[in-house]
């Protein structure tokens, strides 16, 4: 089982990496992009055996704990088809 962490910054802090992403699409004429928020993707192995509530639950536990600041970033969990990932 596979589960991925998504973690960005929360609104009201600011982010120059995707300030400076946005720059470098307007200089590559990419017309459209309004602004660009970056954050990191953490993919988690899980064990087989775990069922779907408590696989949430450690993902969250595993985020609020230590793959998030709670201070400055959010972060949603999900599980994904291991056949389907890249």
């Amino acid at each position: 089982m596979l589960g991925r962490v998504l973690v960005t910054l929360k609104r009201e802090v600011l982010d120059p990496q995707g300030d400076a992403v946005a720059r470098g699409l307007a200089a590559l004429d990419l017309s459209g992009v309004r602004g660009v928020r970056v954050g990191k993707v953490i993919e988690v192995s899980l064990d087989p055996g775990l069922d779907r509530d408590a696989a949430l639950a450690l993902l969250n536990a595993a985020a609020d704990g230590f793959l998030a600041n709670p201070v400055l970033e959010t972060w949603s969990v999900e599980l994904v088809d291991e056949a389907a990932s890249p």
